[in-house]
């Protein structure tokens, strides 16, 4: 198994139960505990993990693009809430937007009136918010169950063929040379198929996530139409993007 793939199964254990041992994670890997250790230190010096006494936990949950199952949704409510106004006011009557899974995108779908649009979406926190609104067109994409989100090559095929206008997607990170990133590449395909497919693509990202990388980047900087964040974000931080050609809704104050 290559370390990239490695990395990735770590990272989804500690989704799942926040710590997990060497020991554990040796079995489970079927790797020595050095290599475990190895691998431990790497995610530890991109700020994913935090080493603890014989394995380690996670260093900041809140950013991951996927939700956890037993991780509240409240986390950043303010910033979500700012962020999710913004995209409403990118969203008209009969568009056709995706919403890729991620709480800042279940919170766009929670204010979402009830009127003539479609949204494709492989998030099933946002099919359930969705579906008693009887005016907005819901499509699903197929695939298997990643927790909250459906992914898969069927559900990568189906959204290939769409004429999708919008893309709100989530990210872990937003790095100026990086891009846009998350820690697992079961999702990968899937974001890059929204990102080849949209006429406009717009990320949804809390101001906590600027500056950092995860293990697997999906979207440059280049591929990104806009970026929506909240207040929260430094004036600096901001000069920062929008000089280096990024479009950037994040405030009046920057």
């Amino acid at each position: 198994m290559n370390p990239i793939r490695r990395h990735e199964m770590i990272m989804e254990v500690l989704l799942n139960q926040k710590d997990v041992t060497v020991n554990e994670l040796s079995d489970k890997l079927q790797v020595t505990g050095k290599t475990i250790r190895e691998d431990l230190t790497r995610l530890e010096e991109q700020g994913l993990i935090v080493r603890v006494h014989g394995g380690a936990v996670l260093a900041q949950s809140d950013q991951f693009g996927i939700l956890p199952s037993r991780e509240p949704l409240d986390k950043y409510a303010e910033e979500k809430s700012e962020i999710a106004q913004r995209a409403l006011a990118h969203i008209e009557e009969d568009d056709i937007i995706a919403l890729d899974g991620g709480s800042t995108t279940l919170e766009i779908a929670r204010r979402l009136d009830n009127r003539p649009l479609t949204v494709i979406t492989n998030d099933v926190h946002i099919i359930g918010e969705l579906a008693p609104k009887e005016h907005i067109r819901l499509v699903v994409p197929g695939g298997y169950r990643v927790r909250n989100m459906l992914a898969g090559p069927e559900a990568v095929a189906y959204v290939q063929k769409l004429n999708i206008q919008k893309a709100f997607l989530s990210a872990t990170a937003v790095h100026l040379e990086h891009g846009l990133s998350i820690y697992t590449g079961d999702l990968i395909e899937f974001k890059q198929a929204l990102v080849a497919t949209a006429r406009q693509v717009i990320a949804v990202v809390n101001h906590h996530k600027f500056g950092h990388t995860a293990l697997r980047t999906f979207a440059s900087l280049e591929e990104v139409n806009l970026i929506l964040t909240d207040s929260g974000l430094p004036a600096e931080t901001a000069q920062q993007f929008r000089s280096a050609g990024v479009t950037l809704e994040c405030g009046s104050q920057n």
